[in-house]
């Protein structure tokens, strides 16, 4: 008797990879995004590249070193013998959230520069973290005399002045600013997996938006979805980018659900005027 294994979409893959919080496979889901963009992409190849490359770190250092020595080791490998950065040159292009590429490149945006350092770090049996800072994703290393944060774009360690002066901006902007002042360490919190996850999709959501690439938003607005269900808005955003694509039904969907969950959302008189411009042209 033969028996036919149906392989995963991308998306079946990518929702198997997100089920639970606490067994959450960050690097495999961050690496699984670009399957949309590289159908053909091979996640378990570029997991090993990784491994790789973590093994040829440990080569370098005693079993014994220090926290501290293993930290300067790997932030000589990473960024100076390695030479991952930023790109400063194309910094939207949608290759920077892509790890495949971005292994092969040496360059790409904080997050994605981050999470392939995180999974170093840990590997290096560091107690290190994603930090979803204002603006510019960090990452922060607990050593036994304090704590480090580093800017994955450039390497460098930051100050507690130097992460108030990067604040400033952000603090200007909020409404909240003249009434009290947020302790820094509020904003060094601990980034969980899926908050990372979203924050790269939402990198990539951003850049389809503005080029009006609607098939590509839509890939993303379907993980977005996947990975946080409640997520109201991104059925309104799947819905309108539906609609620019000129598939009602679908539009019409997504954007019923959306009125019928976000009940105090400021958008909610527009969308349903859209909505009703939709019902007519396909009835």
């Amino acid at each position: 008797m033969q028996i036919n294994f149906a392989v995963p979409s991308p998306l079946q893959y990518f929702s198997s990879l997100v089920q639970s919080d606490a067994h959450f496979p960050l690097l495999e889901a961050a690496i699984s995004l670009a399957q949309d963009e590289y159908p053909d992409l091979d996640v378990e190849q570029v997991l090993g590249d990784v491994d790789q490359l973590l093994a040829r770190l440990k080569r370098r250092l005693p079993t014994d070193a220090s926290e501290l020595q293993r930290l300067r080791a790997l932030n000589q490998f990473f960024f100076r013998d390695l030479g991952f950065g930023g790109n400063i040159n194309d910094y939207y292009d949608p290759d920077n959230s892509y790890l495949n590429v971005v292994l092969r490149t040496r360059r790409g945006i904080p997050i994605t520069l981050a999470v392939l350092w995180l999974e170093l770090a840990v590997g290096m049996g560091l107690n290190a973290r994603g930090v979803a800072f204002p603006g510019h994703f960090m990452v922060k290393v607990n050593l036994p005399k304090g704590q480090v944060v580093i800017d994955p774009f450039s390497g460098q360690s930051l100050s507690r002045e130097e992460l108030v002066e990067r604040l400033e901006p952000f603090r200007l902007k909020s409404s909240i600013a003249d009434e009290f002042e947020v302790p820094m360490g509020l904003y060094l919190q601990s980034a969980p997996p899926r908050e990372i996850i979203s924050r790269m999709l939402r990198n990539l959501q951003e850049i389809h938006k503005t080029q009006e690439d609607w098939p590509r938003l839509i890939a993303v607005q379907d993980r977005l979805i996947v990975l946080q269900p409640d997520a109201w808005p991104e059925y309104r955003d799947r819905g309108l980018a539906w609609a620019a694509q000129g598939e009602v039904a679908h539009a019409v969907a997504d954007l019923e659900t959306y009125l019928g969950h976000a009940e105090d959302a400021l958008d909610l008189k527009a969308i349903a005027g859209r909505l009703a411009e939709l019902r007519r042209v396909g009835s």
